[in-house]
């Protein structure tokens, strides 16, 4: 197995928009990680399409589905395939292309390398070795997934795949349950019915959520709706197809116990300010700070 090169100024060194040939600017040595569309071939950026034609060196995990990306923009520079399978062989190889000065361009399938695929590996190796690695952003399906979903967005949290069996599924699942964020999950067709039946279990069925399939593809679908109705819904219609996200939404605030405040404010007003501690008392509690400041003068009052 050979990494094959390509060599200035040939064909390979440009793409093309709307059959106008754009010439791509000579790369610096590094590992570029160039993110590629997850569905729609239009979802590449400028600065993508040039990485693509001028690295010295191009890596994806198959060679016949990234071909079909280049076809589309007349880049002509050959792929070499960097996979889980090959990773042995073929990680060295890139690591030498990087120590000859080359640059060497790398993608996954589909979407951003590194985030579930093991371009990881060699941009770790890389690191490592003191090679400049530098991202190329773009199409990702967890982002995606999560701004077309309509659940918060203010704090996420991706978490791969789950677990195929359904104890260890539930056990992973349950590491999340207190999270304060939006969980987002890889899942695989055939199993989105039974993984929303253990989070309904586990997270609790009211919780929200959105299963986001296909997305950017002919046929995108969001469906919405607690954790029960959804996995009511898979539970009659187990013929799913295509690629999955499950985003699920942060649980709901809890109603702080009562007995819970009292104890914070009484800990807190012995070593701060009032003002202060209601401050503090309203970030731990949820509370509003007015309501807590004036419980705090109270207490002074009592204990004078």
């Amino acid at each position: 197995m050979s990494v094959k090169e390509a060599s200035p100024g040939d064909s390979r060194h440009s793409y093309r928009l709307h059959n106008v040939a754009i010439p791509a600017r000579p790369l610096e040595a590094a590992l570029y990680l160039v993110a590629t569309p997850i569905g729609n071939l239009g979802d590449i950026t400028l600065r993508a399409l040039e990485t693509l034609a001028g690295a010295d060196v191009l890596a994806c995990e198959d060679t016949r589905v990234t071909r079909v990306l280049l076809d589309r923009y007349g880049i002509h520079n050959r792929p070499f395939a960097y996979h889980e399978h090959n990773a042995d062989e073929a990680g060295p190889r890139l690591l030498q292309a990087l120590e000859a000065g080359k640059s060497v361009a790398l993608v996954s399938d589909a979407g951003t390398p590194l985030v579930s695929d093991p371009g990881y590996r060699l941009a770790q190796s890389a690191i490592e070795a003191g090679y400049r690695v530098v991202p190329i952003p773009g199409a990702s399906a967890p982002l995606a997934a999560l701004v077309g979903s309509g659940l918060p967005n203010d704090a996420f949290l991706f978490a791969g795949f789950l677990p195929a069996k359904d104890k260890a599924r539930r056990d992973r699942l349950a590491e999340f349950a207190a999270a304060p964020a939006t969980l987002l999950f890889f899942e695989s067709p055939h199993r989105i019915g039974a993984t929303l039946a253990a989070a309904a279990d586990v997270l609790g069925s009211t919780r929200r959520a959105s299963v986001c399939r296909e997305l950017t593809k002919t046929y995108e679908e969001f469906r919405r709706g607690t954790l029960a109705e959804l996995a009511a819904h898979y539970a009659e219609n187990d013929n799913v197809k295509g690629e999955v996200v499950l985003v699920i939404g942060p649980p709901e605030e809890q109603p702080a116990d009562e007995a819970d405040v009292a104890a914070i404010l009484a800990d807190l007003v012995m070593s701060m300010p009032t003002a202060k501690a209601a401050a503090e008392a309203a970030r731990l509690t949820g509370l509003p700070r007015k309501e807590l400041y004036q419980r705090l003068l109270d207490m002074k009052v009592r204990n004078e």
